[in-house]
């Protein structure tokens, strides 16, 4: 009787047909953290395309003066939706795809917490998704209140101003339930011997981050219930004629959205803590302080939030709170710099496609961290509020921060996920292109906002033009490089090429190096020892 449990035990372990769904019902009816995690990626690049799309042809209205090819109205539906689109509907998902994969892998645990619950959070995205796209077809068109959505525009727009918020609640609901999941995966099926100080620098930096999406989310679906409530059902939480105050909102929304900003960032830096350390052979210099640095950002990002409302009228003592507290943020920020770059130096460096992105993404995100001190600083934030110096301010970071961590990601791990190594050379062409294009694209906007341009306008005066037309072609050439990365590199490496070893890597560390490559169905059912 023993010998034939122990084969059927055998058995079970090598033998998992019986429960691989296929076809529909796998992606339908998934709980694999790995099929799932697949599902977000492909969900956030095709809302990548989307909002890519609508970007081009922001830049296309304003490659000259006058009015070409687009009314105003449609002009700001377009700058609105590309915000809620990018941010919601492609950098968010993007990061939860990466945190499904790899977290389970990083921590040898079998899956997440709650399967089940994982399903559901990613099939929220497409109904949202639909709504918030559909929204262009209503009358009136999509809401064109800025991605902000501030009363008092947000209160007289039309019915596709409904199907955003509608969007927003259940995207908000998506976020909310995955980083519940995140947070019981990790603290409660870590592999025997995984401390949380010995615990992976990108699983650290998603636990911090699901905290701050759990503390927020409910603040941004307040600021929309409000929002709605005023324009349906009488109320005047933002309407001065009923005592209410549409300052009110920025306060409550910006509570929200200055932690966002972090949440979109943090997985960014748990990603490069992962490849710098690989590629320069050396382990992360200062783990603890990188941890510690880690979680001030978080609490930090909760008492900055109203250095986005310097023109609103707030009392000196307070632009001066908000000056310093946003002064005092850039500390753990500039510390993990500091790291990342005392990890590179005297380390065995080599520049694979992974490596080139991740130092990319340190040069350019911290210009984009210099830009933002500048905007700090609140007499210049005064002179420079809403004009194209945030623009470039923020795509410094979205772009060459989010983004360009999302690349080195998908180099990185991507042979674990496909099985197949990608081709250097068109990553390298995807990088170089990348970077370039991106400078083209948004370093003239830099001056563009010193000389006083405004954003969300679809004309400007001629002085503007040369600038504007520099950051349109760069901006077409930029989105030409995102279709060669998913045609020239994702497609052909999902096919076929080169078989990946198990750890493709040499300087590579963690427990997601010891499964074979591609990432077998089931991975650790046995707990795996960590050392």
């Amino acid at each position: 009787m023993s010998t034939t449990s122990a084969d059927h035990a055998h058995d079970h372990s090598h033998d998992h047909a019986h429960d691989h769904p296929h076809g529909l019902q796998r992606w339908l009816f998934a709980t694999n953290h790995k099929d799932i995690g697949s599902l977000y990626l492909w969900f956030a690049f095709t809302m990548l395309l989307a909002g890519g799309v609508m970007a081009l042809g922001i830049r296309s209205e304003l490659f000259q003066p006058g009015l070409q090819l687009m009314q105003p109205e449609f002009f700001n539906q377009l700058t609105t939706m590309h915000g809620l689109v990018m941010v919601f509907g492609a950098i968010m998902p993007a990061f939860v795809g990466f945190a499904n994969w790899m977290i389970p892998l990083q921590i040898g645990a079998s899956d997440m917490a709650f399967a089940r619950m994982n399903n559901f959070s990613f099939w929220l995205m497409p109904p949202a998704a639909l709504l918030l796209m559909g929204s262009f077809w209503v009358p009136g068109g999509a809401t064109a209140a800025g991605w902000t959505l501030y009363a008092p525009l947000s209160t007289q727009m039309g019915p596709g101003m409904d199907m955003a918020i509608f969007a927003v609640h259940i995207m908000g609901a998506s976020s909310i339930m995955g980083s519940i999941n995140i947070i019981t995966t990790i603290l409660n099926m870590r592999a025997p011997g995984m401390t949380l100080m010995k615990m992976p620098m990108f699983c650290w930096t998603w636990l911090i981050t699901a905290y701050l999406l759990i503390a927020v989310m409910p603040v941004l679906a307040g600021a929309i219930t409000m929002t709605l409530t005023d324009r349906h059902f009488g109320t005047s939480f933002f309407n001065a004629a009923g005592g209410g105050d549409p300052v009110m909102y920025q306060h409550i929304f910006w509570f929200f959205g200055h932690p966002e900003v972090y949440i979109m960032i943090l997985p960014a830096f748990g990603i490069v803590s992962q490849i710098v350390p690989a590629f320069s052979r050396k382990p992360l210099f200062g783990y603890a302080s990188m941890v510690y640095a880690t979680a001030s950002i978080a609490i930090l990002s909760f008492i900055v939030w109203a250095h986005h409302m310097f023109t609103t009228g707030m009392p000196v003592t307070a632009q001066l709170f908000f000056m310093y507290a946003t002064m005092l943020i850039s500390v753990p920020t500039g510390v993990k710099v500091f790291n990342w770059v005392a990890t590179m130096w005297k380390g065995s460096m080599t520049f694979e496609t992974p490596m080139l992105f991740a130092v990319g993404f340190i040069f350019v995100f911290t210009m984009g961290g210099f830009t933002g001190l500048i905007l700090a600083v609140t007499p210049i934030d005064i002179q420079l509020q809403d004009t194209y110096y945030v623009v470039a301010h923020f795509h410094y970071v979205l772009v060459a921060g989010s983004l360009f961590a999302l690349f080195a990601g998908y180099y990185y791990w991507g042979p674990k996920w496909t099985g197949f190594m990608y081709n250097e050379t068109r990553g390298k062409i995807h990088f170089w292109g990348s970077l370039i294009l991106f400078n083209i694209t948004f370093f003239p906007m830099h001056f563009l906002g010193l000389a006083g341009m405004p954003r969300r306008y679809a004309d400007y005066p001629a002085q503007f033009t040369d600038f504007n037309q520099i950051a349109t072609i760069g901006a077409f050439g930029f989105g030409l490089m995102q279709v060669y990365f998913i045609l020239a590199v994702v497609i052909p490496s999902i096919k076929g090429g080169i078989p990946a070893a198990a750890k493709p890597w040499d300087g590579a560390e963690g427990l997601e190096w010891t499964v074979p490559s591609p990432a077998p169905f089931h991975t650790f059912e046995e707990p795996p020892e960590f050392k």
